[in-house]
């Protein structure tokens, strides 16, 4: 993505500039992303959320403007609502979170309603997992940890740290009602969860990568399922009817 970050400007002043051209109309806009929260880098963008009463449907955008990428996320006024539930059934609140912790842009009245709903979503967190949900997770966890300790093969081992990492991090976050994440995301949902456990959980992976010693990453997967029970192999079925685990 070729853009001109020494001309563009500031992220506040653009976003309204871009609402006041494309959308003048809208019934309420906000300002989310890296820029709001603080973590802007030279690739960030502008994730912008418009509520326009006059969309038919919701649709997602992508551009550049004043210097910027831009990425819209357009709902009407009922629309968005099947966003938000998704994204918590998905346990990964995309939306509720952008909308809860934006900058208000634009409003004729709306937002205060519909940033309370996407905040008590939030707070209340994902659904539970049930127990055999929990099971099934462990098994899986349990076999992807058997495949990284028994490869001899470094590139085999690079990608199977790769799932486990993700399928690790899921674990730990949803078994302690937290939500989730993926890419940055993943690292970010582990600091809301707990700072210490974050920074042990990457420098076990980064000693993975960096010297092929697999004993940390090894020793926190063991230590996210022990609370659960340790690892699960021996018992596990799937598709036996009234006997499944």
């Amino acid at each position: 993505m070729k853009v001109d970050h020494l001309q563009r400007l500031p992220a506040m002043e653009a976003a309204k500039k871009i609402i006041k051209k494309f959308f003048p109309d809208c019934n309420g806009a906000i300002l989310a992303g890296s820029v709001v929260r603080r973590q802007e880098s030279p690739t960030s963008d502008l994730d912008i959320v418009v509520f326009d009463q006059k969309l038919p449907a919701s649709y997602r955008e992508s551009f550049e403007e004043l210097g910027w990428p831009v990425e819209l996320f357009c709902h009407n006024l009922e629309s968005y609502q099947a966003f938000l539930k998704s994204d918590c059934e998905r346990a990964r609140p995309c939306l509720p979170r952008m909308i809860a912790e934006g900058i208000v842009l634009k409003d004729k009245g709306i937002l205060d309603d519909i940033k309370q709903e996407a905040k008590t979503l939030l707070h209340a967190g994902p659904e539970k997992w049930d127990v055999s949900t929990i099971k099934l997770k462990r098994y899986f966890l349990t076999d992807v940890l058997d495949d990284f300790i028994g490869t001899t093969n470094r590139s085999e081992g690079v990608f199977i740290a790769g799932t486990l990492a993700e399928l690790a991090a899921e674990f730990v976050l949803r078994t302690n009602n937290r939500w989730i994440g993926s890419s940055k995301w993943i690292h970010r949902s582990l600091v809301e969860f707990d700072v210490d456990f974050a920074g042990a959980f990457t420098e076990a992976f980064d000693l993975f990568y960096t010297t092929n010693d697999k004993s940390k990453v090894i020793h926190i997967v063991e230590e996210i399922l022990e609370p659960q029970g340790g690892r699960f192999f021996a018992g596990f079925s799937l598709g036996k009817g009234s006997s499944d685990n």
